[in-house]
């Protein structure tokens, strides 16, 4: 069996699986001061009666990482940046703590101007005045040769300091993504590793010694304790969850979009012939552009428990949310209590639904009826004007799936999969509006718990070879070594399938699950004073993101 866990902003929600079919699932108040209270009264509420020695591993999906940053709350961060040449420190976003420092690798993996220690340790000075414990060090071709981050962090290390390296976080070559990956890493680090202790004491409470996962933003897994050093991968863990679960659910074939309706956001997620997009560069928060590989996602600020309230006449739905909606005790009408007064859910207390929308009836000179469903309508049309935004601009650039680039590839839904708690209220009007069928999965409360449940262990590494200097290099996995003057793209490519192979395998990966691709290939000759002195191959290599083997719900 195994045990899926989502822990939402608003919920967690819990499925049992048993031979790839829902045995059981729950669904509980998120309490955000106490995650393994949640964790636990989700469990416990579908393992009752179970032998836990059954439950083979348990998957968490979570929103933790990217609520700290959507909402500032995380901590601060000193950058030491080797930027080398070539580019202004002014293009760069960067703030008060970040450091431009000598020492510079050049595309080559060689190095051109060194390290100057007493530099390094002037920098760490200032982190030590001003308490800063997180650091981020990145060089612009760390990629190519990481030994200049790693002597910067081995000059300011000491016992308290947290360090991100650039080098280490990706393989891809992109100066501007990868600071804002390694800073984004540093400031949730300690708020992800708070959780991953919540999860420790969870495991510890219910007296289980089994595997547990997390969920990464291209809608993989990684054990728990090796997501520890790279927490910004958690980013988007949820949305991808819910994509997860459409794909666990449905036989979608189409060109479709995806609505997960949580409590506090729209998660809009699009798919091209049944594939999910990618995000080929790496995925967008709160304004940074990582290097991390994510589903393609866009999150809005309107969901059950969006507040509403009336602003020079017009009604407003979202994008605050403060506690769950009025029908469960919450202090403010919300879009669930319209939903609950429209008799469209048979939720919570309807009587506090109605003292909770009347005020606002009252304040527009209408009925209660009449409001709700202008409420309705009102986050109705914020969804699907945000629907047809994301398909504008996704049609205005290359179309990347999860399995390959669609050259020349329009998107045209023919269908709009609902998911979520308000789906069954709201999606007859949400197809209406866009013009195409809806449907409702199966287990579609707890789409986000099942699609992590199920979904295998993902990688990717970049390959690296120089043959002039007979090196090759795979820097997410620290791997820099010699390499023959006849090293070839073939030979590159199984380097990188057998360091891809052991770090799947570490990150908690099913030896039946291990789906390699390459991803891209590329072979260049160096030419010097006439004469061809070498080679410089690339190789992309990655699991495809998917289900678990023998997968086969519904």
């Amino acid at each position: 069996m195994i045990l899926g866990i989502d822990v939402g902003g608003t919920h967690t929600d819990a499925v049992l699986v048993e031979n790839y079919q829902v045995r059981k699932k729950a669904k509980v108040l998120t309490d955000n001061s106490n995650i393994m209270a949640s964790l636990l009264a989700a469990s416990q509420n579908i393992s009752l009666q179970e032998n836990l020695k059954n439950i083979k591993r348990i998957v968490l999906s979570t929103t933790i990482s990217t609520n700290a940053i959507v909402q500032n709350k995380i901590d601060r961060v000193g950058m030491v940046l080797l930027s080398g040449p070539g580019l202004s420190p002014a293009t760069l976003k960067s703030s008060t703590d970040s450091f431009y420092v000598s020492g510079y690798i050049n595309h080559r993996g060689i190095e051109i101007k060194p390290v100057i220690e007493q530099e390094i340790k002037d920098t760490g000075e200032y982190f030590r005045n001003e308490n800063i414990q997180k650091i981020g060090i990145v060089g612009k071709f760390s990629t190519r040769n990481p030994q200049q981050e790693l002597s910067v962090a081995k000059i300011l290390r000491n016992n308290n300091r947290q360090f991100s390296l650039g080098h280490r976080l990706s393989g891809h070559l992109n100066f501007p993504r990868r600071i804002a990956t390694a800073y984004l890493n540093a400031a949730i680090d300690r708020i992800y590793n708070d959780f991953v202790r919540e999860v420790g004491l969870f495991l510890r409470e219910i007296g289980a010694n089994i595997p547990v996962y997390i969920l990464k933003a291209d809608g993989g897994t990684i054990l728990i304790d090796q997501s520890i050093s790279y927490p910004v991968q958690t980013i988007h863990s949820g949305p991808a969850a819910s994509i997860m679960g459409v794909l666990a659910t449905t036989a979608i074939k189409e060109d479709a979009v995806a609505l997960d309706i949580g409590g506090t956001t729209t998660d809009i997620s699009v798919f091209a012939d049944g594939a999910p997009l990618l995000e080929a560069s790496g995925v967008t928060i709160n304004g940074n552009k990582t290097l991390i590989r994510g589903l393609y996602t866009k999150s809005i600020g309107v969901g059950g428990d969006s507040i509403i309230c009336i602003k020079n006449g017009e009604i407003l739905v979202g994008p605050l949310r403060d506690g769950p909606a009025a029908a469960f005790g919450g202090t403010y009408p919300t879009l669930t209590d319209a939903i609950i007064v429209l008799g469209m859910a048979a939720l919570g207390n309807p009587q506090k639904a109605i003292a909770a929308i009347q005020p606002l009836a009252a304040q527009l000179k209408t009925d209660i009826i009449s409001l709700s469903q202008s409420i309705l309508d009102k986050a109705i049309a914020v969804i699907t004007s945000n629907v047809r935004k994301v398909l504008s601009a996704i049609n205005n650039q290359p179309v990347y799936t999860i399995h390959e680039l669609l050259e020349g590839k329009t998107i045209r839904p023919q269908s709009v999969y609902v998911v979520g708690g308000p789906a069954a209220a709201m999606a007859p009007s949400v197809a209406r509006s866009l013009g195409y069928p809806y449907h409702i999965p199966e287990h579609s409360e707890v789409t986000n718990a099942l699609g992590a449940a199920l979904a295998r262990t993902t990688a990717e590494v970049t390959v690296l070879a120089d043959t002039e200097k007979e090196v090759l290099t795979i820097s997410e996995e620290g791997i820099f070594r010699k390499i023959p003057h006849t090293f070839s793209s073939a030979q590159a490519i199984e380097a990188g399938k057998e360091a891809l192979k052991q770090r799947v395998l570490r990150m908690g990966a099913s030896i039946d699950d291990l789906e390699m691709e390459v991803t891209e290939v590329q072979e260049f000759n160096m030419i010097r004073e006439f004469y061809t002195t070498g080679k410089n191959i690339r190789a992309k290599i990655q699991i495809k993101p998917g289900l678990i083997s023998a997968c086969n719900i519904g």
